[in-house]
């Protein structure tokens, strides 16, 4: 009875003993962590982990050497086997909180609040793709060392570990769109297809990757409502991705007008309307008839902005107001449908009148369209526009 006493009194003992030698270096590391982001980051996520794999191995031992009078006995085995049971599961905690602790270390280099953060995105994807798969390697670890010490099922935890090959064969034929995705999130995450923060149009919605998973991607659209997609969609299917390599974009804003419209008045006052708004990145200001067909002309309007939610605020900006410029300003020029009535002879311009012979106009040389009517070229950003689908050389030519 008196070595059972002692027995507890030891593992007791040693489990203050360990309680207390954690508590201290919790504290020292909390007062460094003042100065360290590694040390606050140690005390914040393996505080409790540390904790409890300290515990666990001290009561261990002291129960292994004040136990040496009942060797061979199956209380003692089992306490002992329950505690290594303990001790494999608080060191893989330990394991993973480290490793936890590395990742947001090596993330906390890398801004996401700065305009430019493709690098940052793209690396926060990479290490939270990687915790997960690393989290799970370590589970799967932890418990084929648990099976292993089993006598009576070793073998299932040897084969854990030395037959993965051929559960992974047999997972494979019975989950092939769960690997499929699995593998697809890898891919994702080092082709740098699409990264969290990526704004995306997917399946006609706009929105942003809030979170990038082995299996599955969560795109928050515009309207705050949450579209969930399997990771293998990215790679099968097309996708648009607006921030791939930088946020600036381009967008449109279009009407159709009667013939009457006067192009180069409306381009103006898109100039003086884009000029007079902080949405506008300077870049592209361009007016353009697109299309005359119908009856009417298609007029389309141009923009640019920093970014996809400032773009779709600049173009609500600029259909609203060339709207009411045209209805204010330019009446004339609202949609119409003609119809003629009277002598087609008569004296008015729109009617019928003899054909009069042809003459040539000669239009000077050196007449070009103005830089706000041009979308490749007449800028420093058309001609790298132009560049892209043309060809340096081609552009080089046609424009000598």
């Amino acid at each position: 009875m008196q070595s059972y006493l002692v027995t507890v009194a030891a593992a007791l003992a040693a489990a203050a003993v360990a309680l207390v030698l954690v508590e201290v270096v919790h504290r020292v590391t909390r007062r460094l962590g003042r100065r360290s982001l590694l040390m606050t980051e140690l005390t914040e996520h393996a505080h409790r982990a540390f904790q409890v794999a300290a515990t666990v191995v001290g009561v261990q031992l002291a129960v292994r050497f004040t136990t040496l009078y009942a060797v061979g006995s199956p209380w003692r085995q089992f306490v002992l086997h329950t505690l290594g049971l303990g001790m494999i599961a608080a060191i893989a905690w330990l394991v993973a909180a480290l490793l936890v602790v590395a990742e947001d270390t090596a993330l906390a280099r890398f801004r996401m609040d700065v305009p430019n953060n493709r690098h940052a995105r793209r690396v926060r994807t990479q290490v939270v793709l990687l915790r997960r798969l690393t989290i799970a390697v370590i589970v799967i670890l932890a418990v084929g060392v648990m099976l292993m010490t089993f006598p009576s099922v070793r073998g299932v935890g040897a084969g854990v570990l030395t037959s993965a090959g051929v559960v992974a064969a047999v997972a494979a034929l019975a989950a092939q769109s769960l690997l499929g995705n699995v593998f697809a999130g890898l891919q994702l995450a080092f082709s740098d297809a699409v990264r969290l923060d990526d704004v995306v149009v997917i399946e006609g919605e706009w929105g942003r990757v809030e979170e990038l998973t082995l299996s599955y991607v969560v795109v928050q659209v515009w309207d705050d409502r949450r579209l969930i997609l399997p990771t293998s969609y990215f790679t099968s299917k097309p996708f648009q991705n607006w921030t791939r390599t930088e946020a600036k974009v381009l967008g449109t804003a279009e009407f159709d007008l009667d013939w009457a419209i006067p192009v180069q008045a409306m381009r103006a006052e898109l100039r003086r309307l884009c000029e007079g708004t902080d949405l506008w990145d300077r870049r592209v200001c361009v007016l353009q008839v697109t299309d005359a067909t119908g009856g009417m002309v298609k007029v389309r309007a141009l923009v640019s902005a920093a970014d996809a939610g400032s773009l779709w605020d600049l173009r609500c900006l600029v259909r609203e107001n060339l709207v009411t410029w045209v209805r204010d300003h330019r009446p004339t020029a609202l949609p119409r449908l003609r119809a003629e009535v009277g002598d087609p002879g008569g004296p008015l311009p729109w009617q019928v009148t003899q054909p009069q012979p042809r003459r040539t106009i000669r239009r000077p040389a050196d007449t070009e369209a103005p830089d706000d009517a041009r979308v490749f070229g007449g800028s420093d950003d058309g001609d790298a526009r132009s560049e892209v689908f043309v060809g340096r050389e081609d552009h080089a030519g046609a424009r000598g």
